[in-house]
């Protein structure tokens, strides 16, 4: 007794099988990190493609060459006509390396072979065209059939193959035909249309009615730098900022462009933005506060179960943005009360932002994003 006396003197914490610590031992909850490194100031703004349409032209096959050889002491040696080369190949390949399709051009087209020349010499091969493309990406025809996924680091898909060399005169030397004066074209290469499309937009999307905050938010918890203005729509494109926690692990966010009643009858541009959505396996429903919080999330619930039902229960999380305003502040109150776990936060002046971090990698870690 003596000696735990002294100790409790000392302050020091005695554990037994009936005592706990209340202090605990460490703190294994991820805490998201300011980034040191400060924001571009460039002017041009670089936006997400996760979709885009594409043409691809395969080259073409060089043509054959009509050719007799003529040599000291023997005039007429026989055809000596080389092949064409072949077209190239354009190739799409899923690798890590690059994480959407910002880079991907209108129409790829590859280079065609080389013709084929005199003294049996063949024309070069032409080059194969590959382009890189996230991995998950999927390729649609033009009546929008899936004709091709890329779910593995590596997998390639030819998009248009390049047209066959055309054979010299030579070739066609026979028995019969010493002196044969035709070869062939080449052959042309394939022109296909493919839409392509990323699986995985981000971790979690930003989704809400047209000036609900989306893009503050997205600017005040990342280095992302979408536009910002006091008039709808200002977003048609989505951005997409990454947040760092101090485990390493990072989590992206997607500014979503806004979504109106009627957009799953696309309505506006309502289908092309639902899409967007889809590609999110997470949501953030951010409403504005200082307009019926209630009824917004009313009609984007009702949005999503129209355009899909899948979309209804992907993991969410509620904010209400704008509690700086006293009239945001009560409709926060009142959604409290009807809603569990909802969020209150002003982007503009930074209130509840490291909770509504600890919010989105709650929702990261519990349904398991990790790619």
């Amino acid at each position: 007794m003596r000696l735990i006396r002294l100790l409790q003197r000392l302050k020091v914490t005695i554990k037994t099988p009936n005592t706990v610590s209340k202090r605990p031992y460490c703190d294994n909850v991820p805490k998201p990190l300011r980034s040191l490194k400060p924001k571009s100031t460039r002017d041009t703004v670089q936006h997400y493609v996760d979709s885009f349409r594409v043409r691809t032209v395969g080259g073409n096959g060089g043509d054959g060459c009509i050719s007799f050889l003529s040599v000291w002491c023997k005039d007429h040696a026989g055809p000596d006509g080389g092949d064409g080369g072949n077209g190239g190949h354009v190739i799409f390949k899923a690798t890590n390396s690059v994480r959407s399709l910002n880079h991907c051009k209108a129409v790829i087209q590859a280079k065609p072979g080389e013709k084929g020349f005199n003294k049996d010499c063949s024309g070069k091969n032409a080059g194969h065209v590959i382009v890189n493309v996230p991995i998950g990406t999927i390729i649609k025809n033009q009546n929008g059939q899936v004709i091709g996924d890329l779910d593995r680091e590596g997998l390639m898909f030819v998009a248009a193959r390049g047209g066959a060399g055309g054979r010299g005169n030579k070739f066609f030397l026979t028995d019969t035909e010493q002196a044969p004066d035709i070869a062939e074209f080449g052959a042309a290469g394939e022109t296909n249309i493919y839409h392509l499309e990323v699986r995985s937009l981000a971790h979690v999307g930003l989704l809400g009615f047209p000036n609900a905050g989306k893009s503050t938010v997205l600017r005040a918890i990342s280095r992302a730098r979408p536009n910002v203005a006091p008039y709808p729509f200002t977003t048609l494109k989505p951005h997409i900022g990454t947040i760092l926690y101090d485990d390493y692990e990072q989590v992206a966010v997607a500014d979503l462009p806004g979504l109106i009643p009627g957009s799953h009858m696309n309505y506006g541009l309502g289908i092309q933005f639902l899409q967007h959505v889809e590609r999110c396996r997470g949501l953030v429903f951010l409403l504005d506060g200082s307009s019926s919080p209630g009824d917004q999330l009313r009609v984007l619930r009702r949005e999503l179960r129209g355009y899909s039902a899948a979309l209804a229960h992907r993991p969410a999380l509620l904010v209400v943005n704008k509690i700086d305003l006293p009239e945001a502040k009560r409709n926060y109150e009142l959604m409290r009360n009807d809603y569990d776990n909802v969020i209150g936060v002003s982007a503009k002046y930074g209130v509840n932002l490291q909770q509504l971090l600890a919010a989105i990698r709650a929702i990261y870690d519990e349904n398991d994003f990790r790619e």
